[in-house]
Parts: C-alpha cells; structure tokens; sequence
C-alpha cells in the first residue's frame, strides 16, 4: 500500500515546522554519504519536507521529494531548494538515474516502509548510497517519542537500527549502522 501517511499533519504545520525543529548535521550525512561506491553527483532527499536535511548539505544537485504540499512549498520558497511532490514508494524518476538518497527524521511516517526501500533501490545506481537518520524505538527517549506520535495520532512505525539495516539488505543494498543511539543512521549501499 501507497499512501499520504502522515502528510495532513505536516500540511498543518509546515509554517512552524522549521522553528521547532532543530537544523540536521550536514556532519552526520556527510559521513553516511561517503559510503557511496561512485561520486555523487545527483541526490533525492525523500521525505525531505521543508528542506532542513537538504538545507544542510553541500555539493550535489539536490532535490526534495515530499508528498506534504505544505512542506514542499517551504523547501521552494524558503530555501529555494528544487522540489517534486511525490509518494515515497512510487518516485517519479527513472531507474539508476540518482546517486544518493536521504532520508531524514522521516522514514518512521512513510506508509509503506518496503515499497520505499524498493523504490530507493530502483532508482539509485550501483555504488549509489541510501543514509537513513531515525530514531531507535529501543531507546528511552525513542520510546517517548513512539508514544508522543501515537498521542498526536500519527501512524509513525519505528524499527531499531538493526532492523532497518536487515530491510535494506532484503531491499538490494549492503547495509550498515554507522551511528547508533537515540537518534541513528543505516547506510546503504546500492549492489
């Protein structure tokens, strides 16, 4: 199943999204990036909503897919970022046609998690790189936020690093948990 997941939220919210939220470490995607086999030039920031993830990075063409009309028209007019609405588990885009893909605080909202690793899959070519910044359910501050979602009525699905990294080896990629803790990222690489 595709779907808007949780897009009518960030739709309500988009105006205040980037005050609340802290910036994403360009540091901590760099590093994930930097597991790609080939040189990125062309890089996907799904569920990239206002742009903050892409905001933070440097060098590649960037574009941000989101399926929240609200949040897209933030990461275009605010930051001035390209931006396509899309679902993530149908991307408008050919196959092996992007280098990279991020996707950032946003993976836990996506209504079908393998429909979206299919996609990153499809779309990236081999040696391309998908970084994967979550939080771990397992933690206690992930437990807090697993129960603050749910409360504000969210259908937010959490899997811990070790999880997420056996998905996207199921998916095609050659996975690796380069961080682990309240917030994480799994890194993988396109065979």
């Amino acid at each position: 199943m595709h779907g808007v997941g949780d897009v009518r939220f960030f739709d309500r919210v988009a105006p205040l999204y980037d005050r609340v939220m802290p910036p994403a470490s360009g540091e901590k995607l760099a590093a994930g990036l930097d597991h790609a086999t080939r040189s990125i030039d062309r890089l996907l920031d799904v569920g990239g909503g206002s742009g903050r993830a892409a905001a933070a990075l440097t060098g590649p063409d960037i574009t941000v897919v989101d399926a929240s009309v609200g949040m897209l028209s933030r990461a275009r007019g605010v930051r001035g970022l390209s931006g396509v609405a899309g679902d993530a588990g149908r991307l408008p885009f050919r196959d092996a046609s992007v280098d990279a893909i991020t996707i950032v605080d946003a993976f836990h909202h996506l209504p079908d998690h393998a429909a979206a690793l299919r996609e990153a899959a499809r779309v990236l070519a081999p040696g391309g790189v998908l970084v994967v910044r979550e939080f771990d359910p397992e933690h206690p501050l992930g437990r807090l936020l697993v129960a603050g979602e749910h409360a504000f009525g969210m259908a937010s699905r959490f899997h811990s690093p070790r999880a997420l990294a056996a998905s996207l080896a199921d998916a095609g990629f050659d996975p690796r948990v380069v961080e682990r803790g309240f917030g994480y990222t799994v890194v993988g690489v396109r065979r």
